[in-house]
């Protein structure tokens, strides 16, 4: 089974690209739609004993924050999958102003976000690791590097 977790500021395309790319074959685990973190945690484990693949959809700036999926998937025999989404300020700011205000984030909230952000790691416990980015409109995903970015 396969656990996904996205990482990236407000604005950098997590939920676009997962109605993209897995929408047909992994549930989606989003605290914008769930609203409560006991919720997330009841709708992961529902997927966790049913053995479904899923895509935890939130921002997980910080390796703290992506560290409880990680375990909690590893400790269930799942394959850990991450994908950090290229998180250009200006960029996420511009495509959230351009949000329906029911979608729209605070800009207060993704430069809190963004003061947040560490890259991630393969020795977080990520069975592979890949660095998404736009370009003409269309994600591009390449393997995780270990330089700057």
């Amino acid at each position: 089974m396969e656990g996904v977790i996205f990482m990236g500021i407000q604005g950098a395309g997590k939920s676009s690209f997962f109605m993209e790319r897995f929408f047909s074959t992994h549930v989606r685990i989003s605290l914008d739609l769930l609203k409560t973190r006991f919720r997330e945690r009841t709708f992961l484990g529902a997927c966790l004993r049913t053995e479904q693949r899923f895509v935890i959809d939130n921002t997980n700036p910080t390796r703290e924050e992506r560290q409880k999926y990680i375990a909690t998937a590893k400790a269930n025999r799942y394959a850990v999958v991450g994908f950090y989404f290229q998180s250009k300020l200006a960029d996420c700011l511009r495509r959230n102003s351009e949000r329906s205000e029911s979608y729209r984030v605070p800009d207060v909230a993704i430069l809190s976000t963004a003061k947040k952000l560490e890259l991630p790691t393969l020795d977080e416990g990520f069975d592979r690791l890949f660095y998404v980015r736009m370009e003409d409109q269309r994600f591009v995903v390449e393997e995780w590097q270990d330089e700057i970015r």
